[in-house]
């Protein structure tokens, strides 16, 4: 156990994660910068997931375990506990480069108004193998409209945030006694974004990112199909919500934000080929607003006739014309 305080800490969510976890971690211990510390919050996990984690003899890795509360409850635990001025989130199947920390450090110690820093990501598929799709968000000038469309942060393992904007979100629900919320635990998917958002209405901290491709986000393609079907109607949950704190934005962007995910949402479906699902989702997007066909042409006209085609010729033709583009 460390017996000064760290400068940074690691919050990393674990529910069996044994394929993983043990990748993950040494991920995080090859950092350039050494002075942190990684929190593992075991989410009651029932496969070897802490047998592992247990067995790294690392003085700056400690396990926290709970009932399982989902990952909004593993990040809230994590940060409850964390003792850094900085802190940072990995997911348990998710990698950071050996610089992520460093840079993140560098780049909010040289920015005293920024709260949150993040970069982009790499895709990799459930080996760890790239599958050639990058998150290459936009990194200043970040607004609530950004948020709410596109949200830049673009997954759990991208952000390193300073512990004062941490603490500047937090709130204690009604019914908690042992600790303080950042995230809200009543979303079991959107509960990022909701948080991202909170942030930046509530607060006047700035989210502002780095360039470089710093977390190897990984891609499970078996588990998108239930996480399509449920993830709609959380981020509806999850909008409304913010909607309640601040009416403005929801009623100026609520519907362009719709439509974003929506298109998302269509995106995942064609990549796991099912025609009817994709198309269905794209209709859904066109109809919510046309500002993701104003805003980013391209992206959504591919989006349109990658779904289109695998609803009218099926997934052996739609290959057939993925291969004849990649090989063009």
């Amino acid at each position: 156990m460390l017996t000064k305080t760290p400068v940074a800490s690691i919050v990393v969510p674990a529910y069996n994660v044994a394929a993983t976890i043990a990748e993950t971690l040494h991920s995080l211990l090859e950092q350039t910068f050494q002075d942190f510390e990684i929190i593992v919050v075991d989410d009651g996990s029932s496969d070897r997931t802490p047998e592992i984690v247990e067995s790294f003899k690392d003085d700056r890795l400690r396990m926290v375990y709970q009932k399982n509360r989902g990952l909004a409850g593993a990040h809230n635990t994590g940060i409850y506990e964390a003792r850094g001025e900085f802190v940072g989130f990995c997911d348990a199947d998710d990698l950071w480069l050996p610089e992520k920390l460093e840079r993140h450090i560098e780049h909010l110690r040289a920015n005293p108004d920024v709260g949150i820093s993040f970069a982009g990501s790499r895709m990799i598929d459930a080996n760890g193998k790239p599958l050639g799709i990058n998150q290459s968000p936009k990194l200043r000038g970040i607004t609530v409209a950004d948020i709410f469309k596109r949200n830049p942060i673009g997954n759990g393992s991208a952000a390193v945030m300073r512990r004062a904007a941490l603490d500047d979100m937090a709130y204690r629900p009604a019914g908690e006694t042992a600790r303080d919320w950042w995230f809200d635990e009543n979303f079991r998917q959107s509960d990022d974004i909701e948080g991202w958002l909170r942030f930046a209405v509530t607060t006047d901290w700035k989210i502002e990112g780095i360039p470089g491709l710093l977390t190897l986000y990984r891609i499970h393609m078996g588990g998108l199909s239930a996480n399509v079907g449920t993830q709609f109607a959380t981020w509806t949950r999850m909008r409304d919500k913010i909607g309640r704190i601040v009416p403005a934005v929801v009623e100026r962007h609520g519907p362009a934000a719709t439509a974003y995910q929506l298109r998302y949402l269509c995106r995942r479906a064609v990549s796991m080929r099912d025609g009817d699902m994709a198309w269905d989702y794209c209709r859904q997007s066109l109809a919510a607003s046309r500002k993701p066909l104003i805003e980013e042409p391209v992206k959504t006209a591919i989006t349109v006739a990658a779904s289109l085609t695998l609803k009218l010729l099926g997934k052996p033709a739609y290959l057939m014309a993925e291969r004849n583009i990649l090989r063009a």
